[in-house]
């Protein structure tokens, strides 16, 4: 049978979705190059058709040009076409690419799901844990009362009336804006309104005052 029809021809390598954009990239480029040279002999017409003043001629390239515009137009719409096929060739090239990114990102979160498992089962007691919290706030609050002792003032009594303190200092305050009235007082009542201290008697003013006719004081008299 093989002698009859021959060997099946091995199969080459299917194309990928790589290739296929790239294929279709190449037609675009050719399409773009034909209508851009379509372009260039189209604005030659236009140029002829604007010096020419014969009426026939002027049709003539009229025609011609028409005649290229259509292939332009027809160039235009297959690389569009082409274009639409390649965005699609694209997207499913991203799809396929990020539906692996996908199967790899679940398969890590697997294994470490699986991991992590493990290592609270060896080793990580969940009653262990919650002992340890539980040891470790009865701990503080035994730490927050050795504060408390340590900052006890032991120079206060433990039984004074706070009626008593309380009427204290309203005593205190009193005795103070008395003090402060005083002063104030004192501070506004000027020199010359003070009383005056005597330093000396009315006869010694007087036996100072007396002076001889030289100016000079007299002696005092006195009693024999």
């Amino acid at each position: 049978m093989r002698r009859v029809f021959g060997k099946k021809k091995a199969e080459g390598p299917k194309p990928s979705l790589t290739d296929a954009s790239s294929g279709l990239g190449g037609r675009i480029d050719e399409m773009d190059k034909k209508i851009n040279d379509l372009e260039t002999e189209l604005r030659g017409y236009k140029d002829k058709i604007k010096k020419t003043k014969s009426p026939a001629a002027k049709k003539q390239l009229q025609k011609r040009a028409l005649e290229v515009l259509k292939r332009k137009r027809m160039y235009e719409q297959q690389r569009d076409q082409v274009a639409g096929q390649q965005f699609n060739v694209d997207q499913a090239s991203f799809g396929i690419e990020s539906a692996k990114a996908s199967v790899q990102t679940v398969a890590a979160m697997k294994q470490a799901n699986k991991e992590l498992k493990q290592v609270i089962k060896q080793d990580l007691d969940i009653d262990a844990v919650d002992d340890l919290a539980d040891d470790m706030a009865e701990l503080m609050d035994d730490f927050n009362e050795i504060n408390e002792a340590l900052g006890r003032n032991f120079a206060t009594p433990d039984d004074i009336d706070e009626a008593d303190l309380d009427a204290e200092l309203e005593m205190l305050g009193e005795e103070l804006e008395e003090e402060l009235a005083e002063e104030a007082e004192a501070e506004e009542t000027p020199s010359y309104l003070m009383p005056a201290t005597p330093s000396e008697t009315p006869g010694e003013k007087e036996e100072a005052s007396k002076t001889d006719e030289f100016g000079l004081p007299t002696a005092p008299i006195g009693n024999p």
